[in-house]
């Protein structure tokens, strides 16, 4: 299935090619610590982004880094209810008056919603300034923190606000993974089995045969699977920058998932635990309506499940849920689009899904 001594050969790095830009991806151990090595020759005044709470765990390596640097730590506030324009003005202001210029350089070294919100204040600071990405949780490693997505959410909806921005590089280092609480871990890992599903049944199959390894953090085992995650997540990007085809198929279970979110206030889930929902509820319209086999799904499902518990959704309403749907922004002209799962490692998108189903498929979701 892997072979751990592939990996301590052979430092994982994945070249994203876009029209923008090209960069590397890379996961090796202690690369944060290095981030120096990655910075622009010339650059400005360098800015590091990031929240109070993981500069306390993990900023150890980012002052090693930069310990011949010359730096500014700036902090939002965390949480998915803060990921709004204002703490971004806030921090914009800041860098002015500390005399940031378009040389300057954001580092972003958080969560999914640091590398979010630093990419998207990179993006527009002055129009565009570089960004360098360097994720501390295992859903910004394999997911966030890839691909220059960036972007602030409205009440009405995740991520509404935002840019294609993309990094200077994403340097992903598991240890930086090794104080994260055990629900952060778990919200990481529904990202994983999304790209077990959409691309990669080795790695589906890894995650049900290892998953006392993937949940206790075996070394090699949960590199392994980082670097299949960005391997997936790469060759995507590289292929449908913009998301104009190919890459709607990392939308697996979040259509449905970002409605929860939006419809809890951002308060109550974390990311990946709404896309674990998501995903339920994808797989179940798919089985309504004969995209996926029985057999399929019951695997998916399980998978899903065996990597829990998923916070309580009781009082949840799924009509609303339901309504919160065309406000997605993969929706076109009022069309609601999902990515099905129809085997396990393939999708297939699908849109004009009658409205009953999807009503059933939440339902039983919520259960």
């Amino acid at each position: 299935m892997f072979s751990s001594a592939w990996y301590k050969k052979s430092m994982p790095a994945f070249r994203v090619a876009t029209a923008a830009r090209s960069y590397d991806a890379i996961v090796e151990n202690g690369i944060a610590r290095r981030a120096a090595a990655y910075l622009p020759a010339g650059a400005g005044k360098l800015f590091v982004v990031s929240t109070e709470d993981v500069f306390q765990h993990v900023g150890g390596a980012m002052r090693e880094a930069l310990h011949t640097v010359p730096h500014e730590l700036l902090t939002l506030p965390g949480g998915e209810d803060t990921k709004r324009l204002a703490p971004l003005e806030a921090l914009a202001e800041k860098m002015v008056a500390l005399g940031a210029d378009r040389t300057s350089v954001i580092l972003a070294f958080g969560g999914g919603i640091v590398t979010d919100m630093a990419g998207f204040l990179a993006a527009i600071f002055m129009r565009g300034i570089p960004v360098l990405q360097i994720p501390t949780t295992l859903l910004a490693q394999v997911d966030a923190a890839i691909g220059g997505k960036t972007g602030v959410n409205l009440a009405c909806g995740k991520n509404l606000i935002g840019s294609f921005h993309q990094p200077l590089a994403v340097l992903i280092d598991p240890e930086l993974l090794a104080t994260l609480p055990p629900r952060e871990y778990r919200a990481g890992l529904y990202e994983v089995i999304k790209s077990a599903v959409i691309a990669s049944p080795a790695l589906f199959d890894l995650l049900e045969a290892q998953r006392e390894a993937v949940l206790q953090q075996h070394g090699a085992t949960v590199e392994w699977m980082i670097a299949e995650c960005v391997r997936i997540k790469v060759e995507v990007v590289s292929a449908d920058e913009r998301e104009m085809g190919l890459r709607k198929i990392l939308n697996f279970g979040h259509t449905v998932g970002h409605a929860l979110e939006a419809e809890t206030a951002y308060r109550r889930f974390l990311h990946g635990e709404a896309v674990a929902f998501g995903m339920l509820a994808a797989t179940r319209l798919a089985q309504l309506t004969g995209y996926v086999s029985p057999p399929a799904a019951s695997r998916i499902e399980t998978l899903v499940r065996a990597y829990g518990p998923i916070p309580d959704t009781a009082a949840i309403d799924p009509a609303a849920l339901q309504k919160r749907l065309v406000s997605d922004k993969k929706t076109r002209q009022g069309h609601v689009h999902f990515v099905l799962p129809t085997a396990i490692g393939a999708t297939q998108i699908v849109a004009d899904v009658e409205p009953a189903l999807v009503r059933q498929a939440i339902e039983y979701a919520l259960q």
